[in-house]
């Protein structure tokens, strides 16, 4: 194949060579198994730096999800939570997935059943946009739940 797509038909390696040279540009072997083996003339240099473009384009629309992180306690008010729910929301809305911890201080933890109640209540009020992930369990003196975007 030449530098335009069109096939030249089977061509002896020495001539391939020779019109490759002549063009200025180098002669590529696309498929080795093939009988008999395709090569095509092309400019290898200009082919690879816009190979490595693509992939350099698709790298950056590439998007790792990240594990944001939302700290409330037992005793939260009202209006932080309602704060807190929105934070949250605007995460999720990024594509990031959110870890709720409740800390507990003290004799906090003689009473999980209100963490519970908080963090029920925070899933329905995210429902419409996320998906509990992980639910709502106990590590040393924290309560954790994670979600994610729907």
């Amino acid at each position: 194949m030449d530098e335009n797509g069109e096939q030249l038909g089977i061509v002896n390696i020495r001539e391939a060579l020779q019109s490759a040279q002549e063009r200025g540009l180098d002669l590529i072997e696309v498929a080795p198994q093939a009988v008999p083996p395709v090569c095509r003339i092309m400019d290898y240099g200009k082919y690879k730096y816009e190979q490595g473009k693509r992939e350099r384009d698709a790298h950056k629309k590439h998007r790792q999800a990240e594990i944001k992180g939302v700290k409330l306690r037992p005793v939260t008010a009202d209006h932080d939570f309602q704060v807190k729910t929105k934070s949250i929301l605007k995460f999720l809305s990024d594509g990031d997935k959110v870890k709720v911890t409740v800390t507990f201080r003290s004799r906090e933890i003689t009473h999980p059943e209100i963490a519970k109640k908080i963090l029920d209540r925070l899933v329905e009020m995210t429902n419409h946009a996320a998906v509990v992930e992980k639910p709502a369990s106990i590590e040393g003196r924290m309560m954790t739940l994670v979600l994610s975007p729907k």
